[in-house]
């Protein structure tokens, strides 16, 4: 999702967002609102977009809200950070929000756990609406927690491959790889080395890559997070040493860490038209749905395709699946405008026609099953490959836990020091990753 106001998440971050949401929220539980929906009111909307077509798309579509509900008013604040968020939905009060939408799905079991957000469950059932038959199951996935569902998915987000056709081209690769194999060979053979840096470069493999995450890579290998019993598995599934050995394997072979790591410090931002895609620095770039259309926007003299992320050679009849992410909505749990609040909150996320223009306006993949076979949809041929990717039975998602997304965080800095070398023996470390885990998650309960 183009979003240029999305700011790297770190262990601090998480875990003050945790302490702040420690204390359970107070107010009108789900089944207890009593506010008029059809009483004249204004509702407070935080989101975090904030490029001028983002904004544009939003304020759309909160016209066209407000026009099928003349007596509900939407004040719009755009540009807010998931802390902001946490903090204001601590405090409470008039000056809170009514309603929240948040880029992070690691932050769901967090908001969840803690009360900071209404369950939604009691609003759907007394909606008629069965969420089953509304939102892909992935979705529901990775917007609840447990049993409380405190969010509804606002279009969605699958990662996969953008790649530079006319550099395949020159090439001669006639196709984009399906196995980690081929995807290996590939990069190997579209990287033009210039001494300690590169003319050009198959793709950047380093987890600081930008969208280059262990959990984007990984998710390739189908992995099971957590055991039955709630245990930290990183140890005990192969699936994610086989990954880090593969990603270090091909760090290695295009150059090395340090000389990926010196090359990677001339990109341009990964929001703007300097990203090193359009650049030309990149062949391949690991990314969501949105980076074909930038690309094409920012005026690249190439042709831009797009295909699923490759599969280990192992699984390759698996071939077409990726990582699923989105963007979250919820209701605070102190408003007390929480009927009116779901009336917005329902139509954003369950109205065909308004997840549709929305998911037009900003190069997104909907979020409901109805809106996925909207004839309205505007579909590219680049973003039919992310389409295909949601439905896809083997996409996987992260799975949330009530401290947010800090145990992928551990995941990811144990990550940055196995492909950096500082790790001495992988199993080891995935099980000292593990205890972390285990240990984290045991006090945010």
């Amino acid at each position: 999702m183009p979003r240029t106001g999305r700011r790297p998440i770190t262990a601090a971050t998480l875990l003050a967002a945790l302490c702040v949401l420690a204390t359970s929220c107070t107010g009108q539980s789900a089944g207890t609102a009593s506010d008029d929906p059809k009483a004249d009111v204004t509702l407070k909307f935080w989101h975090g977009w904030n490029t001028p077509a983002e904004v544009k798309a939003i304020e759309e579509n909160i016209a066209r809200f407000e026009k099928a509900h003349p007596n509900i008013k939407v004040e719009v604040t755009g540009d807010i950070t998931d802390d902001k968020v946490n903090q204001a939905l601590r405090a409470g009060g008039d000056k809170a929000p009514d309603v929240v939408s948040s880029f992070s799905t690691d932050s769901v079991g967090k908001f969840c756990n803690s009360g900071a957000l209404a369950d939604l469950n009691p609003f759907l059932l007394k909606s008629g609406i069965d969420k089953a038959k509304v939102f892909p199951k992935t979705l529901l996935e990775y917007t609840r927690f447990k049993d409380d569902q405190c969010t509804l998915p606002l279009l969605h987000d699958a990662y996969g491959l953008v790649y530079n056709k006319t550099a395949f081209t020159a090439a001669g690769i006639t196709e984009p790889p399906k196995t980690w194999s081929q995807f290996v060979a590939d990069a190997q053979a579209l990287t033009k080395s210039n001494g300690d840096s590169y003319d050009q470069l198959g793709v950047m493999p380093t987890f600081h890559g930008y969208e280059t995450t262990p959990m984007r890579l990984v998710a390739q290998w189908s992995p099971t997070y957590f055991a039955a019993d709630g245990s930290s598995n990183l140890a005990k599934d192969p699936a994610f040493a086989k990954m880090l050995t593969a990603q270090k394997d091909l760090v290695a072979k295009l150059g090395g860490f340090e000389k990926l790591e010196r090359y990677r410090a001339g990109f341009g931002d990964e929001w703007s038209s300097a990203h090193p895609f359009n650049k030309g620095q990149v062949v391949m770039q690991i990314d969501g749905e949105w980076r074909a259309a930038m690309a094409e926007e920012a005026g690249v003299g190439f042709e831009v395709a797009t295909a699923p992320l490759p599969v280990p050679d192992d699984q390759v009849d698996d071939y077409g699946k990726g990582y699923l992410s989105g963007t979250i909505m919820g209701i605070s749990s102190t408003s007390r405008k929480q009927n009116a609040a779901w009336e917005l909150v329902k139509y954003m996320t369950t109205d065909t026609g308004a997840v549709v223009a929305f998911a037009n306006s900003i190069h997104n993949v909907p979020s409901t099953l109805a809106a996925l076979e909207s004839p309205d949809l505007k579909v590219t041929p680049a973003l039919k490959t992310f389409m295909d990717i949601a439905r896809h039975p083997k996409s996987n998602t992260t799975p949330a836990q009530p401290d947010g997304g800090t145990y992928q965080l551990t995941f990811q800095d144990f990550a940055y020091r196995f492909e950096k070398g500082d790790v001495p023996d992988l199993q080891a470390g995935l099980a000292a990753t593990d205890r972390q885990i285990d240990t984290d998650i045991a006090k945010a309960k």
